[in-house]
C-alpha cells in the first residue's frame, strides 16, 4: 500500500512490494545515502559522514505547501527485520525500515514517528513535518523495480549512482524529459530515412 496510515503510536507508515529477496533488500538498504536521495521531496545541501552509523544531512523538504530547510544528525542502527534511523532533533524522531518475507519476494514498510517530542510542544513544529512519505515509497518502489532489471549493466548502475543520485530532483524531471524529447526526434529521423528511401530509393 501506498497510502499513509497512522497508528496510536504517533507514527505514520508506507508499505512497498518488491521482487527482492530479504538479504538483497537489506542490502540495498544499507545505502543510508541513497535511500534519502531517492524521496523526490527533498533537496540536498550536504551529507556527511561522523563516523561508521552517523551523519549529519541538511537540505531542503518541499513536500509542504512552503517549502522549509532542515538539518540535523542521524543515527543508523541496524535491527533483526531492517534498520531504524534516529533523528537528534526536530518534530519526527526516527524512521524505521521494516523488511519481511512475502511469497513473491519481500515487504517494505517505512514507519515516521513523532512520539519524542510532547504532543503539546508538535504544534508549532507542524510546518516542518515531513509529508512525503507516500511519494518517498513510492519512488523507492519503481527504483527497485529498474534497479532488479539494470544493476547488472554497469554503465547503467555508474550513471544511476555518479550521475542521477547527485542530481536535485528537478533536475531529474528536467532530463528524463530531454531524454524522452531526444529519443522522439531520433524516431522522427529514422522514420524520414524510412519515408525517403521507400519513394526515391
Amino acid at each position: 500500500m501506498l497510502e499513509p496510515a497512522m497508528t496510536e503510536e504517533d507514527a505514520a507508515w508506507a508499505s512497498i512490494n518488491t521482487h527482492f529477496p530479504v538479504t538483497e533488500l537489506k542490502d540495498f538498504c544499507r545505502d543510508t545515502e541513497r535511500l534519502f536521495r531517492i524521496n523526490p521531496m527533498l533537496e540536498f545541501y550536504q551529507w556527511r559522514a561522523l563516523d561508521t552509523q552517523r551523519y549529519f544531512f541538511s537540505g531542503k523538504n518541499i513536500s509542504q505547501e512552503t517549502p522549509f530547510d532542515f538539518e540535523f544528525e542521524l543515527t543508523v542502527k541496524e535491527l533483526a527485520d531492517g534498520f531504524r534511523i534516529d533523528y537528534d532533533r526536530g518534530i519526527k524522531s526516527s524512521t524505521e525500515f521494516k523488511i519481511e518475507a512475502t511469497e513473491q519476494g519481500s515487504k517494505l514498510t517505512i514507519t515516521d514517528r513523532y512520539e519524542a517530542m510532547p504532543e503539546e510542544d508538535r504544534q508549532q513544529y507542524l510546518d516542518t513535518v515531513d509529508k512525503s512519505l507516500v511519494n518517498w515509497a513510492s519512488y523507492l518502489q519503481r527504483y527497485l523495480t529498474t534497479w532488479q532489471k539494470w544493476s547488472t549493466f554497469g554503465p547503467w548502475r555508474w550513471y544511476m549512482r555518479r550521475v542521477w543520485q547527485p542530481m536535485k530532483p528537478s533536475g531529474r524531471r528536467i532530463t528524463y524529459m530531454l531524454l524522452w524529447i531526444t529519443l522522439v526526434e531520433v524516431a522522427l529521423i529514422i522514420l524520414g530515412v524510412g519515408i525517403y528511401f521507400a519513394e526515391y530509393a
